[in-house]
């Protein structure tokens, strides 16, 4: 296998021959079709392109270009990705791509058949998310400076999300009529528009009240906040009184990771939600309780942090049983 860099890849990529015509209305076409039928996002429309567009290059017009190749092209393709260093997980979104645009060449009928069917998919392990010790959480949520604005308003979000396992998505949408402090549960819009409520805990309610009255009105600067695409008004305002966005929370994390003296590669926000979930299981928590406070439509995408609990109980035994 390859020991190219991803960066080396990219620029392999960039020396194949440019994009055949019929390649790129192929794609057009395919992309315009599955956009309205669908309804995929931009992002997803955007990977769709790009590996397609990246075949077509390989091909160079081989076999008639993209809509025509062959089951035994595209598993030289998949075979060529393999000896470049691409992942077994990255090859399995390209051939979901691939699924997807010959697919759609058979059922408009441009095509008899589907190269891909036949075409097994890498098998994948299971990836266990990846959450940091208790020690690693309590030295990144010392690390913000709680004595300036921005600071203490990263506090309180950096304890909200450990504290309440929210994705960051929910995390920088809340609304600020989304907290009740007198009773302690913050409302929450999680994935397909479901709302759970979930408890604050005593120290994230702290610390969301210190923002709420001594660093929001500084940020707003006396001014009302900016309502975002919904109509509510932002929880956490960011430099125009607007809400912090996904980015800027991201870099604040990584920030504050380097103060701690953690590692900043291996953190993320999304890494509090698993560190959230981990800590509660080790604790004892419920599974179902678990689920219903990530917001989990299914109790199987729960159960993957058993796995996380479970590697954790084996590597305590390794270390300390005298005949592990």
């Amino acid at each position: 296998m390859s020991s190219r860099t991803p960066a080396e890849r990219r620029q392999k990529a960039m020396q194949l021959p440019p994009l055949a015509d019929a390649d790129a209305r192929a794609i057009d076409t395919f992309l315009d079709a599955v956009w309205a039928e669908r309804g995929l996002s931009k992002q997803t429309l955007e990977s769709y392109r790009r590996d397609l567009a990246m075949l077509a290059r390989w091909l160079d017009g081989r076999g008639g270009g993209l809509a025509g190749a062959d089951r035994g092209q595209l598993h030289g393709y998949l075979a060529w990705r393999t000896r470049e260093g691409y992942s077994a997980r990255s090859n399995a979104r390209l051939l979901s791509a691939l699924r997807a645009f010959y697919g759609q060449l058979l059922q408009r009928g441009v095509r008899g058949d589907d190269p891909t069917a036949l075409i097994e998919a890498p098998k994948l392990g299971r990836l266990l998310p990846k959450a940091l010790t208790e020690s690693q959480v309590e030295a990144l949520l010392s690390a913000p400076d709680v004595d300036a604005p921005a600071g203490l308003r990263d506090k309180a979000m950096l304890e909200l999300m450990y504290a309440c396992g929210l994705r960051v998505s929910e995390l920088v949408g809340l609304p600020a009529n989304g907290v009740n402090l007198r009773q302690g549960v913050l409302r929450v819009a999680g994935k397909g528009g479901r709302e759970r409520l979930v408890p604050l805990g005593e120290e994230a309610q702290h610390w969301l009240e210190r923002y709420l009255h001594e660093s929001r009105p500084l940020l707003a600067g006396g001014r009302v906040a900016v309502a975002g695409a919904g109509g509510e008004t932002p929880l956490f305002l960011g430099p125009r009184r607007t809400a912090l966005t996904r980015q800027a929370f991201w870099l604040a994390v990584k920030k504050y990771a380097a103060l701690a003296g953690v590692d900043p590669q291996g953190v993320s926000p999304h890494g509090l939600r698993h560190s959230f979930a981990t800590h509660l299981l080790n604790h004892g928590a419920d599974l179902r309780a678990l689920q219903m406070l990530l917001g989990h439509s299914s109790l199987s995408t729960t159960q993957i942090y058993t796995l996380v609990a479970r590697e954790k109980l084996k590597q305590l035994h390794a270390a300390h049983h005298p005949r592990a």
